[in-house]
């Protein structure tokens, strides 16, 4: 055989063989591979099985559910904030209308208050000026009734049936009457007046608003009524010379 021929040949039997161990290499690698993997305890039984692949179950229902459960935790914390906020208004609103309403009470009292004391300044002033207004005719029955008003300012009892009845024994109804005869004008105190009072007595039982002249009607019966109360009682118990 020509040596141009073995060569050819030659070289495609080692090709041909190259191919068978590597194909060979191959093959023992990957049982190495699969040997390895195997637990120790595993059946060593080797298959030719190829490998399928496991297929992973998955869902969507529990991404869902779990998305649904944040957004209804966030929906309540929303709903809950409002409430909050909603009941912080209705508090605020409610003690603000309990605040005006006690404003406006105390505004109505303090107005009911001014109002009374107005009132009970303009009825003093009303009552002033009547008073201040108020005359008395110039004859017994107007003395009279002027020194009761005076009487009754300072407490002192008496009427005027039982005034009128001790002024009219005692001098007439004559404001300058005076007694020359009794014993207090031998002593040189004479009673004088409308009621007979003498000085010292006078002096003693003057009642303050009314005339120091003894001779005065009102002031004379004003006196003579004072001393009849602290010795008597009052005018009225008084039927003689006192």
């Amino acid at each position: 055989m020509p040596k141009n021929i073995f060569s050819r040949v030659q070289s495609r039997s080692l090709t041909r063989h190259h191919k068978i161990a590597m194909a060979g290499v191959a093959t023992l690698g990957a049982a190495a591979i699969g040997f390895s993997a195997v637990p120790s305890g595993a059946s060593t039984k080797t298959t030719t099985e190829a490998a399928q692949p496991v297929a992973v179950a998955y869902s969507t229902q529990q991404i869902k559910d779990v998305k649904a459960s944040v957004t209804d935790q966030m929906a309540g914390a929303s709903l809950k904030a409002e409430q909050i906020a909603a009941k912080k208004k209705a508090d605020a609103a409610a003690a603000a209308k309990k605040k005006a309403a006690a404003e406006a009470a105390k505004k109505k009292a303090e107005a009911a208050r001014e109002a009374k004391e107005a009132a009970s300044r303009a009825a003093k002033r009303a009552e002033a000026k009547k008073a201040a207004k108020k005359t008395y005719p110039n004859n017994l029955d107007g003395w009279i009734r002027e020194s009761l008003d005076v009487m009754k300012k300072h407490g002192i009892p008496g009427s005027y049936d039982g005034i009128k009845r001790n002024i009219i024994r005692e001098s007439s109804g004559n404001p300058r009457a005076i007694n020359n005869w009794d014993i207090n004008a031998i002593n040189g105190i004479p009673s004088k007046g409308l009621l007979q009072v003498i000085p010292p007595t006078f002096k003693h039982w003057h009642v303050p608003g009314t005339s120091w002249d003894i001779y005065d009607p009102v002031a004379n019966i004003t006196a003579a009524c004072n001393y009849a109360a602290d010795k008597y009682g009052s005018m009225d118990n008084v039927d003689s010379a006192y």
